[in-house]
């Protein structure tokens, strides 16, 4: 028995990190996952998934209005039902979730919810931005609520998060995502309807964390990950196993010393997790969005790729990824996924780092129902995190309120290159979202253009409008094949549509040697 104790205790480390997994199991009650609550807002016109724990073979009954639907717990105590559509309504209503027990769940509205995710831009808070007092001062909007998950990485899914929902108010705006706030209020104001936004976002993350294990293994462009993946999983048993041999050495040992009265030393450490850390795939997904899947929502707006920057089409590869297997956890078809391009920044000396992942992420606009709000308009060259977020949030909400909401001849896009062709010395430049037109936001001559010739030396050049493109030319290359804009971490480049939205920067070429002969 003695021996049995002290192994056991030499677990603890593991049997923390199931249990830990498992925790919403730890009562026989009926219980419900943080994300399903009071003040909540459940997404209108859309089945609503309920789910939580029970006892084992418990009847557990939710009910809503006039809706009813009753599940039996299975084996391991989890039960789940769907609820069918509502209409929005600012009208708060009620919950029951009865078995044993029963839980009333108030002031619920119907609405619209969106999640935000992503690095220290979407974290970004209210008080932090532009204007913060003003801001905070009239958050009062009762029909908005605001759901903040807390930071927290895992080697396996967590099925639950410590987090609650509020009602939107200075008290309780402060913190939240900024970002995903203007975005909401947008909505709201628009559409008239409730709002309810979930912030799951943690400053300096990675892409590779947010994903599930499910989607390294189903997402073909992400085998290398997924190779990576199985090596940690591979090598945390092989240390559990090695532990178990060392265990038992110091338990042979410790009890020898016990009975000869003499002391002896605390246990070996158990070998920590190699995916319980900041940069790990699945991590971040595992610790923060696994306990708010699958709860209904519209669709989800990121805001991430600093620390990604470097990777340059890769990071388009890992973003597809990422999006489908959102889609997939939440198995709601393909939710709209908004998100930002990065704004101008100067990182380093290697000026075309950040441009390789603007061109990633505008490639990503090739997944359907996506959309990208353009920001070098609105940086801040020496700070990497550009204070006025209002503009961003409305800019996403741009995309979804004429693509999503239906709103018509709405501008929700700045120009993005199309096409190109050589004529003469002149290369004409087409763009897709030119309405109402074209122009310089500044008045200025046009900027950040440049042009090159077989010989890959690029020259800055002078840009024109003509209608609804533009002619790009330079007196050193008399015979050009390629054209770039604001390809360089500091481009703030003036090009827009006469409804005020930046053009995003590109380049015509795929060239890795080109240089740039003459500066800006």
């Amino acid at each position: 028995m003695k021996r049995s104790w002290l192994l056991v205790l030499a677990m603890l480390p593991a049997i923390a990190l199931v249990e830990a997994s498992r925790a919403p199991m730890a009562r026989a009650d009926v219980r419900l996952p943080a994300i399903i609550g009071n003040n909540m807002v459940l997404q209108a016109e859309m089945p609503l998934p309920i789910w939580g724990i029970a006892s084992p073979g418990e009847d557990v009954t939710v009910t809503l209005g006039e809706h009813k639907a009753t599940a039996t717990a299975d084996s391991k105590g989890n039960w789940s039902v769907k609820l069918p559509p509502q209409k929005a309504s600012a009208k708060a209503v009620t919950m029951t979730v009865a078995g044993k027990n029963t839980l009333k769940l108030e002031d619920i509205l119907v609405g619209e919810v969106w999640g935000g995710s992503g690095q220290s831009n979407m974290q970004w808070s209210v008080a932090a931005s532009v204007n913060k007092d003003e801001e905070i001062a009239k958050a009062n909007h009762s029909e908005i609520r605001l759901f903040l998950v807390p930071q927290r990485l895992s080697p396996v899914p967590i099925d639950d998060v410590d987090a609650k929902w509020v009602v939107c108010s200075p008290q309780t705006i402060s913190n939240f995502s900024a970002v995903l706030y203007f975005f909401g209020r947008e909505i709201h104001k628009t559409m008239n309807v409730p709002v309810g936004l979930i912030g799951v976002s943690w400053g300096g993350s990675r892409l590779e964390p947010w994903i599930s294990t499910e989607g390294y293994e189903t997402r073909p462009e992400l085998k290398n990950e997924l190779k990576e993946l199985n090596k940690s999983k591979a090598e945390y048993a092989a240390a559990r196993s090695a532990y178990l041999k060392t265990a038992r050495t110091w338990l042979e040992g410790a009890e020898k010393s016990a009975a000869a009265g003499q002391e002896f030393g605390d246990p070996p450490p158990f070998p920590g997790h190699p995916l319980n850390n900041f940069v790990a795939p699945t991590a971040m997904y595992n610790g923060m969005v696994r306990g708010i899947v699958p709860f209904a929502l519209r669709g989800f707006l990121w805001y991430q790729g600093e620390s990604n920057r470097g990777q340059g089409m890769k990071y388009f590869e890992l973003k597809k990824g990422l999006i489908a297997n959102w889609r997939a956890l939440w198995n709601a078809g393909d939710f709209p996924f908004l998100f930002v391009q990065l704004a101008p920044y100067r990182y380093d000396q290697n000026e075309v780092a950040l441009p390789e992942i603007w061109e990633a992420q505008t490639a990503t606009l090739g997944v359907p129902n996506t959309g990208m709000a353009v920001t070098t308009d609105i940086s801040t060259i020496g700070d990497i995190h550009p204070p006025n977020k209002q503009d961003v949030g409305k800019r996403l909400a741009l995309w979804a309120l004429a693509n999503t909401y239906g709103k018509k001849n709405l501008v929700y896009s700045g120009p993005l290159y199309d096409a190109m062709a050589v004529e003469g010395d002149k290369i004409r430049v087409t763009f897709k979202h030119t309405s109402p037109g074209l122009q310089s936001r500044d008045s200025k001559p046009l900027s950040w253009f440049s042009i090159a010739g077989e010989d890959k030396q690029f020259y800055p050049a002078t840009a024109t409008i003509d209608g609804d493109t533009v002619l790009v030319t330079s007196p050193h290359v008399l015979k050009p094949v390629a054209v770039r804009f604001g390809w360089n971490q500091i481009a703030e480049p003036n090009l827009s549509n006469t409804a005020g939205l930046p053009a995003s920067p590109f380049r015509t070429d795929r060239w890795s040697d080109a240089k740039n002969v003459m500066a800006q």
